[in-house]
């Protein structure tokens, strides 16, 4: 058990980094010191106390990165509630199910997305409150949640007459053992699954944060992953907050031209991202000047590549703000081409490896002791074994136990059975090897989980059950193809034939608006690319299950 209390390592935080700053909005006014962060949070929670809000009541957070979400997140946990970070990309009908599903009492929501959302489907919800300025945008019947707010300074200045000062920062005592946080790994109705972490799982990955010394006191960082999401939300947010980091908030989509400009104006000490960030700054910035036919001749001269690949590596460490000890990345697959090239110029980058499981992380090396193609060494607080059902095999599931593994998923004792094993392992579902040093080496996934290119889980299943209630549609198999998901589609062409119907013309129609309605009822990182149409029904196993292996060639031809 991790020593560190979860709960009380924010509450010395807030007390001794009072004055420093803690949230700021990128490219907008609002900035928060760590004093005013922990009044805001006092604010929070005279509301919940008004409510009677109890130790273990869920409450629901669905929004862009900003510092409200922050605010948010940490007066629910520090009250002795139970935070359920919703990824803003999720469809309304995801949202409700999971809502409802986590029995979530209060949510929090960006404006817009509370307009998508119905309240008739949020039967069990309390309140809702905006992520903008904390109004009431919504109670139940007989609350009176908007009459205490008007009234909320009123109510501070009686409970702390002499104004919120750091000795009133006084946090619920709550022992790492209790759920704190529960993360749905998907976001499609009847699919979703809530990773139920505890403190101790949260504190494994702050504590190791800090040991390391990855972020410290008065350090940059720029918080542009999904904080909904369990690696952004570990790194970026919860480890920076504990150790009185300054959090930039970038509260819009990550492009490279967006990131360029605020890496050039925050000057992170820490970088945090997915592969797709790296990869297109690799293509953007790096590979037009490489491919040039003079530096191409350059490059093939000895000496001369030195001090090419040195110039190459001190613009990008530029263009990144300069002051930054390492690029850690996570998420996803990382092109080999790129990864090489990296290693090649000695830029400072890593590469590690965790699941939402894990809260998120199992292994990780600092830059300077990265072995190439690995995805780090397995952390001091977890172990990890390779089960091969064949021992001739080199490769095998990777396996893992510790401090941050999960305690289960919430209401669904059948999947916590399946993905642990008898004696007490996690499945984490890939396939890999570990060499005698404790690197790991992912060599690909077991079960039938796409990763996306920003690391987001994307399960073909749960969009081939929506593709085949679609017209025409008897079966389908959702692919990989150049990073982008496409959709084998067996047509109903019986049915289609009695209907006159059956020509190119009416099948490309129909097929085109059944894309539209498909990409319309799911997250965006979900969305099929094309419909492409196969002429024989898929062969399948006498369970009646796809072969899918068989098809994962079409992919790529």
């Amino acid at each position: 058990m991790i020593q560190e209390n979860f709960i009380k390592l924010y509450e010395h935080s807030f007390r001794d980094n009072w004055d420093l700053p803690c949230y700021t909005d990128y490219g907008e006014d609002q900035s928060y010191t760590y004093g005013e962060v922990a009044q805001e949070i006092a604010k929070l929670h005279l509301i919940f106390k008004y409510c009677n809000l109890r130790r273990g009541d869920k409450i629901a957070i669905i929004g862009k990165n900003n510092a409200h979400w922050c605010i948010t997140f940490m007066a629910a946990i520090t009250y002795g509630c139970i935070v359920v970070p919703i990824l803003q990309d999720f469809n309304p009908n995801d949202v409700h199910h999971i809502v409802n599903h986590s029995e979530s009492v209060f949510l929090f929501t960006s404006d817009h997305i509370w307009e998508s959302l119905e309240e008739e489907h949020l039967s069990e919800i309390r309140a809702v409150f905006s992520l903008t300025d904390f109004r009431c945008l919504h109670q139940r019947d007989g609350e009176t949640i908007i009459r205490f707010i008007k009234h909320l300074d009123v109510e501070m200045q009686k409970t702390y007459p002499e104004g919120f000062q750091k000795e009133n920062v006084n946090y619920t005592t709550l022992s790492n053992d209790k759920i704190m946080m529960l993360n749905y790994t998907s976001g499609t109705t009847g699919y979703s699954k809530g990773v139920m972490l505890t403190g101790n799982n949260l504190a494994g990955n702050v504590t190791f944060g800090i040991r390391t010394g990855l972020l410290k006191k008065g350090e940059n960082v720029l918080s542009f992953l999904p904080l909904a999401h369990a690696y952004g939300c570990a790194f970026d947010f919860l480890t920076a907050t504990a150790v009185g980091t300054h959090i930039t908030l970038l509260g819009k989509v990550p492009s490279p031209k967006i990131l360029m400009k605020a890496f050039e104006e925050v000057k992170p000490n820490l970088i945090i991202t997915v592969p797709l960030v790296i990869e297109k700054i690799y293509k953007n910035v790096i590979l037009p000047t490489i491919n040039k036919r003079t530096m191409k001749w350059a490059l093939n001269i000895p000496l001369l590549d030195g001090q090419i690949y040195s110039q190459i590596r001190k613009k990008l460490i530029d263009a990144l703000g300069g002051r930054f000890k390492e690029v850690i990345i996570g998420g996803a697959a990382m092109n080999p081409e790129v990864e090489e090239f990296f290693h090649k110029i000695k830029f400072p980058f890593t590469i590690g490896y965790g699941m939402t499981e894990c809260a998120p992380l199992i292994s990780y090396s600092p830059w300077n002791e990265f072995v190439p193609n690995s995805s780090g060494k397995v952390l001091d607080i977890m172990e990890a074994r390779i089960y091969r059902e064949n021992p001739k095999v080199e490769v095998g599931e990777i396996q893992v136990r510790g401090e941050n593994v999960m305690t289960g998923y919430f209401k669904n004792p059948d999947a916590t059975k399946e993905v642990f094993t008898e004696d007490g392992w996690l499945r984490t579902g890939d396939l890999g090897t570990l060499d005698e040093d404790g690197n790991l080496y992912i060599r690909g996934r077991s079960k039938t989980m796409i990763l996306s290119s920003n690391g987001q889980n994307i399960f073909p299943e749960e969009i081939e059950a929506k593709l085949n209630n679609l017209p025409f549609v008897l079966e389908s198999l959702i692919i990989e193809r150049s990073k982008k998901l496409v959709a084998l589609v067996y047509a109903d062409y019986e049915a289609l034939d009695s209907l006159g119907l059956n020509n190119s013309e009416n099948l490309k129609a129909i097929m085109d608006e059944n894309l539209k309605t498909l990409n319309n009822n799911v997250a965006a990182y979900e969305r099929v690319y094309q419909i492409q149409l196969y002429p024989t029904e898929f062969e399948k196993t006498p369970k009646r299950s796809i072969k899918r292996y068989l098809y994962n060639s079409i992919a790529e031809s």
